[in-house]
């Protein structure tokens, strides 16, 4: 409370009509070494020197304590990604400035990226309203669902089905789509889906 005032200790004292010495270190605790709190009456005197109230001097005492802050990354809905060519830089990562933000489940690679589902394309595996967590640095294995994006804007969710040197054959997730088989030559990204909120 001194402090807020720009007093030190003794001039809170003063200006509460306390003795000076009131909070000094020295009687703080006693002789025994037990901890000397003050009055109630000393207290109510302060907060009517000061202005402030009661529950403004006890957060003081004990502040409330904050909840731990989850880290954020890029978010943006498929159909975005599709519809704009500026959400990647050339490195494959995702420009900033074009992405929203989401708190989730951190992530170890600092890269990763949100992706929300916003139609029913992904029937009957994902939903309108997830949101797919996708790590470029998770290396992808066979059966695992996957983010491709192509050379040519094409922005895909697929189960990867196999990877040779030469090609990358993606199972479709919905009902109504078919399979897929691409020169690796065409992929811009491939990334691993590593968790979605359903």
């Amino acid at each position: 409370m001194a402090q807020e005032n720009g007093l030190t200790a003794s001039g809170l004292a003063r200006r509460s009509g306390l003795d000076p010495t009131t909070f000094n270190r020295s009687k703080r605790v006693t002789r025994e070494g037990k901890a000397r709190w003050p009055s109630t009456e000393s207290i109510a005197k302060i907060l009517d020197a000061t202005g402030a109230n009661l529950a403004h001097f006890v957060g003081l005492v004990r502040p409330e304590p904050q909840p731990p802050t989850q880290p954020r990354m890029p978010l943006a809905s498929l159909i975005e990604i599709r519809t704009s060519g500026d959400h990647f830089d050339p490195h494959g990562r995702p420009s900033k400035a074009h992405w929203d933000e989401i708190s989730l489940p951190d992530v170890a690679d600092p890269h990763a990226f949100a992706l929300e589902v916003t139609n029913d394309e992904l029937e009957p595996v994902y939903h309108d309203g997830d949101i797919l967590i996708i790590s470029p640095a998770a290396a992808p294995r066979r059966g695992d669902r996957v983010f491709v994006r192509t050379k040519t804007g094409e922005v895909l969710i697929r189960r990867l089905l196999r990877r040779t040197a030469k090609r990358l054959d993606l199972q479709a997730l919905a009902e109504r789509g078919g399979d897929l088989s691409l020169k690796n030559d065409l992929v811009v990204t491939l990334a691993r889906v590593v968790w979605v909120s359903q």
